[in-house]
């Protein structure tokens, strides 16, 4: 919201100068983004009168000129504008003026002495370019500094507001929210209905009343629409960031900076009897101002007449129906809509306008008339004409509810003593309508201000005009205790660090995701939608991080970065019956090389088994894998990663066609586990260990090649054979000497017992026991 501060000033009685009321605008929560003055710094430039200019003697370009500048005698100056003549009022810069980048003396030019200067707007930092002298109006009094008669000793101020401060997107209500810090007196216009001139009126029809619950329209007939907007409406437009196009739209853009109420005005011979504000139906067309031909869906809520929609409501009206130079009668709209229906379809459509801005976050709904009525008022003052009634038709208005502020609930919140005379004071600055019971105020919010709804925002408002900067920073009284921490649940920062030993890094990426992702890569084709999106490719909530870890991995490729170790930890949202879940994920992905380049190490890629082992660190001991399909993964190297043997994630290689659609050189690999399951551990137990030498036998057997080596070697660990330490797979073979779909899986098995030195035969009925337990669970033979 930018802002004229001489403007606003014209409103409030405020003694702060420009840096204190900048500063006191953002203590109280309308942050000032930027203050800067309207012109550049000059000095000793004045309201000049052109009363002769002869051609040069000696150039033909330029001008000997006798010019009025309020003092006993006219200067002599030369100018080589082409504008420049007898009679014209332009600004001049005397001797020892200081312009932006230089200073005037007194010169010769040609010959011929010179003292002063004549400025266009660029020379007084206004424009960037000008063609000529600034040529000044004829009410302008000769001699008068320029600034004073321009209004240069201004600034702009550019509020960044918060999006519950929909009150503050007018002057008015900006000046109120000043009133209300500073206890300044404001002086607002009083507004007073129009004497009604015109016998004709507009039929109205409100269809769709709980999305429309008041609108207000007239018609003003005989209007000279070329008539010239005033010059100080031009340039409280011009410094609010809007440009000046007819009287008219002038009129609707000055009410809306003004009140904060959108407003349209239709062409009322355009229009094909009466209004109707109703939704679109299906693929309506309509033709809006921006020459854009939009078709409408079903809860687009538009303004029609008879052949169809003439507007799109609180976003922007249509091109047929627009006023012009030649437009005679119009017919002036004022509505309340209500937010939610406007809300995400200008973004929707690619528009962003001041009405929909100020419409989606709530306009008061109380000033709808008001401001038709000044609007009209203003009309019949620069264009003329004769205004006919208002027709009006209200619906169900939004019920300002009561909110209850209680004495010791402020003090326990802001930690100061308050006088229950001083929240008083501070409710009535606000304009709040309220009533003391006890040491409870009731307060009921007028209709401008749609973010009081619970007692904390009446808190808030008592803090920030009593101001946070007197609010002194104390330190807390408590007593601090250690927390205990449970041993068998790990802590984030745990799997961090196990993963950044690793060579990952961890990136943060957005929860909002392409509807593509979810639909192809992860066979998602109900997910949860967002009403409003930030973008058009960020519309869905995600079901997997993978999806950002492979945006960011082609980000780091784009930048000749061919080695990506990533991991996040982050939230995914599911929806089932009607409710949303939200599930906490630990997802990493690996590309590129094993290892970093080195000159020791060959440069190998990064396969399924590195990946696996980081899996493994991360989980434990009590992690197994199984093979599984996936729509993302490669089918031949897919793994569900088990925990104690419930599914907790996945593991595998990307899809080859998903490889393709990223246009990944390399293959990548993923993994993501639900982090609450991979937190958990078991307790470690204590086991003795043997001060003897353990004996390793190696055993090869035959098994059918469908057959896991995970399910053998968890079977074995599972059956506790007595003096069995510890068994590992170090070899699989398949080919000539074993049979079609067999293998041949090679064991480490290694024996020990605490208290003595194990024997040969010891050695051998522990064999045993494992191939009879292997024959009787898998069919398994010890391989000739």
């Amino acid at each position: 919201m930018q802002f004229s501060e001489n403007w606003l000033r014209s409103l409030v009685d405020t003694n702060l100068d420009s840096e204190a009321l900048s500063h006191a605008l953002t203590m109280a929560g309308l942050e000032v983004e930027e203050m800067q003055p309207v012109a550049a710094s000059f000095s000793k430039v004045v309201v000049a009168r052109i009363v002769s200019a002869e051609k040069h003697p000696d150039a033909d370009r330029l001008q000997v000129c006798k010019v009025d500048v309020g003092l006993a005698e006219p200067l002599q100056i030369v100018c080589g504008a082409a504008n420049a003549r007898a009679g014209l009022l332009a600004p001049c810069a005397m001797v020892g003026a200081e312009l932006p980048g230089f200073s005037i003396k007194q010169a010769k030019v040609r010959g011929v002495e010179s003292f002063g200067m004549m400025c266009s707007s660029k020379e007084l930092g206004l424009t960037a370019e000008a063609t000529g002298l600034l040529e000044l109006d004829s009410d302008a009094v000769v001699g008068q500094d320029i600034r004073e008669h321009l209004d240069l000793n201004d600034h702009l101020f550019t509020l960044k507001l918060t999006p519950n401060r929909s009150d503050c997107l007018s002057i008015t209500g900006i000046a109120r929210d000043v009133g209300a810090i500073t206890g300044a007196a404001t002086r607002f216009e009083a507004i007073s209905p129009v004497a009604v001139a015109l016998p004709q009126t507009k039929n109205v029809t409100v269809a769709e009343q709980a999305a429309c619950p008041r609108y207000a329209g007239r018609l003003v007939a005989g209007i000279n629409a070329k008539a010239a907007t005033p010059a100080w409406m031009v340039k409280r437009l011009e410094r609010s960031g809007l440009r000046s196009i007819s009287a008219v739209v002038d009129i609707t853009n000055y009410v809306l900076l003004a009140l904060g109420q959108p407003m349209h005005a239709f062409d009322a011979a355009k229009l094909n009897g009466d209004i109707n504000v109703r939704f679109a139906k299906t693929g309506e067309p309509l033709e809006l101002l921006n020459d854009a031909t939009i078709e409408l869906k079903a809860d687009d809520l538009v303004i029609a007449d008879a052949q169809g929609a003439v507007a799109l409501a609180g976003i922007m009206g249509g091109k047929p129906t627009s006023v012009s130079d030649e437009t005679v009668d119009v017919f002036l709209e004022s509505a309340f809509f209500v937010p939610s229906v406007i809300a995400g379809k200008a973004r929707r459509l690619g528009l962003s306008t001041d009405s929909s801005y100020r419409f989606e976050r709530g306009v008061d709904f109380g000033n709808t008339r008001n401001a038709l009525e000044y609007a009209t008022a203003l009309i019949l003052q620069i264009c003329g004409g004769s205004a006919g009634a208002v027709t009006e038709v209200l619906g169900a208005l939004p019920v300002r509810q009561a909110v209850q502020l209680r004495m010791p609930r402020l003090v326990s919140v802001l930690g100061i003593p308050f006088a229950q005379e001083k929240v008083a004071q501070l409710l009535s600055q606000l304009g709040f309508a309220y009533t003391v019971a006890g040491d409870v105020f009731t307060v009921t919010p007028p209709s401008y201000r749609f973010d009081i709804t619970i007692e904390e925002d009446l808190i808030e408002e008592v803090a920030r005009l009593h101001g946070y900067d007197h609010i002194p920073a104390t330190a807390p009284v408590a007593a601090l205790s250690m927390l205990a921490a449970p041993e068998r649940q790990l802590h984030l920062n745990q799997v961090r660090d196990t993963l950044v030993a690793a060579g990952y890094q961890e990136v943060v990426t957005y929860s909002f995701v392409d509807e593509s992702w979810e639909r192809d890569l992860l066979g998602n084709h109900t997910p949860i939608k967002l009403k409003n999106p930030i973008a058009s490719n960020l519309s869905v909530m995600r079901t997997s991080l993978w999806g950002g870890l492979l945006d960011t991995l082609g980000y780091n490729l784009n930048r000749k970065q061919d080695r990506a170790y990533l991991f996040e930890i982050g939230a995914v949202f599911h929806q089932a019956d009607g409710a949303y879940q939200e599930t906490a994920r630990i997802s990493g992905l690996a590309y590129g090389s094993a290892k970093p380049e080195q000159w020791a190490v060959g440069n190998t890629e990064v396969d399924f088994f590195d990946v696996k082992a980081n899996v493994s660190a991360l989980v434990g001991q009590e992690c197994s894998y199984e093979k599984a399909e996936h729509s993302a993964l490669h089918p031949g190297q897919t793994a569900r990663i088990l925990l104690n043997g419930k599914a907790i994630g996945w593991l595998g290689k990307l899809h080859p066609k998903w490889q393709q659609h990223y246009d990944l050189p390399k293959s990548a690999y993923l993994f993501e586990l639900d982090a609450n399951a991979a937190l958990n551990r078991q307790l470690p137990a204590y086991q003795e260990v043997s001060k003897l030498l353990p004996i390793r036998r190696d055993v090869a057997i035959v098994l059918d090649e469908t057959i896991a080596a995970e399910a053998v070697l968890s079977t074995i660990r599972k059956a506790n054979i007595p003096l069995l330490l510890d068994v590992a797979l170090f070899d699989l073979y398949q080919g000539k000497g074993i049979a079609d779909n067999k293998k041949s899986l090679a064991l480490s098995v290694l024996m020990h017992d605490t208290q003595k030195t194990l024997t040969d035969s010891d050695a051998d009925t522990v064999i045993t026991n494992l191939l009879q337990l292997l024959q009787n669970n898998f069919d398994a033979a010890l391989r000739n």
